[in-house]
């Protein structure tokens, strides 16, 4: 039975890191949201599997993944459930706590991306903040984006199976999240994420490595990858930029 994967159908958001980690391991899932109503998906589909009584330990919010009866909430628990279903992860404990380690790390740049166009609150428009925004974006380009990545490229360095992986000598979920953040904030701060990819070789050429994974290239070129937009996580308006 394929993995049934519940996000917004509009963004890539935080439901990407899930989607990347399947489409590299070529594993069968629906993306319920953006599927057929005639074979009970979209988004009805999706509230239903947030609000449905029935469910005993219901998710807070999206992304969910359902493989079964279990039903799991949150990008880095749901990675580190499919870690190892998908090869994803290495077979040690040390690696894979290591390696959520990562995952949470990079979730909190994710986080810290997004906070730049809603500094204020998530409830209000950009354009309801945009002097805070302004401010937040300044600290995030100078301070914040050089400090995730000089972390990622440290670890990178001093992986003992070389600086190809994060993790071990093969690919992991945590070189798909570390490209889908790149990414993302080339999308968003495309002059502070080259002036600090430029001081981080590793990053970028794990970036690049991971472009040209065969099953991620060819998901990349698909209709299945949602284009970056303002409605998602990284947002690019110029002005925060600096």
């Amino acid at each position: 039975m394929p993995y049934q994967l519940h996000y917004w159908p509009g963004i890539q958001g935080r439901g990407e890191f899930v989607r990347l980690a399947l489409e590299a391991a070529g594993a069968p899932y629906v993306d319920v949201a953006r599927g057929s109503a005639a074979d009970g998906q979209v988004l009805p589909a999706l509230l239903q599997c947030l609000n449905n009584p029935a469910t005993a330990r219901p998710s807070f919010a999206c992304p969910v993944l359902v493989d079964g009866k279990r039903v799991i909430g949150q990008t880095a628990a749901i990675l580190l459930y499919l870690g190892p279903r998908l090869k994803l992860v290495g077979a040690s404990e040390a690696d894979r706590l290591w390696t959520h380690q990562i995952q949470l790390t990079i979730a909190d740049a994710v986080d810290e991306a997004h906070n730049t166009h809603h500094p204020v609150g998530t409830g209000l428009y950009y354009a309801d903040q945009k002097a805070e925004a302004l401010r937040a974006a300044k600290g995030f380009r100078l301070q914040r984006i050089p400090k995730y990545l000089g972390w990622l490229e440290t670890v990178l360095a001093r992986n003992p199976k070389g600086g190809k992986h994060l993790v071990g000598a093969r690919l992991s979920y945590a070189d798909l999240s570390l490209f889908q953040l790149v990414a993302g904030l080339r999308y968003a701060f495309p002059k502070a994420s080259q002036r600090a990819l430029k001081k981080t070789p590793l990053v970028q050429a794990l970036h690049e490595r991971v472009a040209q994974h065969p099953r991620v290239a060819a998901y990349l070129r698909s209709e299945r990858r949602i284009a970056f937009n303002e409605d998602g996580i990284f947002r690019h308006y110029p002005e925060l930029d600096g």
